[in-house]
């Protein structure tokens, strides 16, 4: 089934102690998962649900093997939009759009690490433009890549399934990495939000959050859903 955990093991991991169960959790409905024949209705959907952000992925077939939105696509649903739009571009050379998504009014802009060659950079141009600025991290990347450049963030987005397509499993090892973000995020006095994207679910949401997650992007668990407004309510209110 998409978007559960695949080992049980992973289930009995205990929460960080440091992690307080009783903050906000923020909610990211990711439009890749809705049907793109009908991205207004879509947009409308989250503005109308309980919902805090827009996430949209924006792929070119390089970064990933795949190829989502184009800028005419995001300029009207940021028209339509009344939630902030959480903009995660899996792209190769991301720097090269930073300025049209800033024109386009997105208000998170979140590189790969993998993608950036000059990250600090970046991240200080996305801030003064006044966008917030986040960094994505692959699977396979540790960490501890960003304990030079964490403070400087807004959000860490783990990346809890190999990027470029919906619908996977969530990997397990993703829990460990939350919590590794947390701790590098407390030890150094960061106001990084931890944004995690991909298998999860209803099963698995409670653990990510007590591993220290603060947003939740959810797509086919939301616009798959019988009743998506509710699949947003339950996740929001999953703990």
């Amino acid at each position: 089934m998409p978007g559960r955990l695949c080992n049980d093991w992973a289930y009995n991991l205990k929460p960080l102690k440091l992690i307080p169960l009783d903050r906000p959790v923020l909610i990211a409905p990711s439009l890749l998962a809705a049907d793109f024949l009908h991205l207004a209705e879509a947009v409308e959907l989250v503005n109308q649900s309980e919902a805090d952000w827009l996430h949209l992925d924006i792929m070119d077939g390089m970064f990933v093997p795949n190829i989502s939105f184009g800028m005419p696509v995001v300029e009207s649903v940021a028209r339509l939009c009344h939630k902030p739009m959480d903009v995660h571009l899996m792209i190769v050379q991301p720097e090269r759009y930073i300025d049209v998504f800033h024109q386009l009014g997105v208000h998170h802009l979140i590189l790969h690490y993998e993608a950036s060659v000059h990250l600090h950079r970046y991240v200080e141009y996305i801030h003064q433009l006044g966008m917030q600025a986040g960094v994505a991290l692959n699977p396979h990347t540790p960490v501890n890549v960003l304990k030079d450049i964490v403070h400087l963030i807004d959000i860490v987005l783990i990346m809890s399934v190999n990027p470029g397509f919906g619908g996977q499993a969530f990997i397990p090892h993703s829990l460990h990495k939350i919590r590794e973000a947390k701790e590098l995020i407390l030890k150094t006095g960061s106001a990084a939000k931890i944004e995690v994207d991909g298998g999860v679910d209803l099963q698995n949401a409670a653990q990510i959050i007590q591993a220290g997650a603060d947003v939740l992007v959810a797509g086919s668990n939301v616009f798959r859903a019988a009743d998506p407004a509710r699949a947003i309510h339950l996740l929001k209110h999953v703990l």
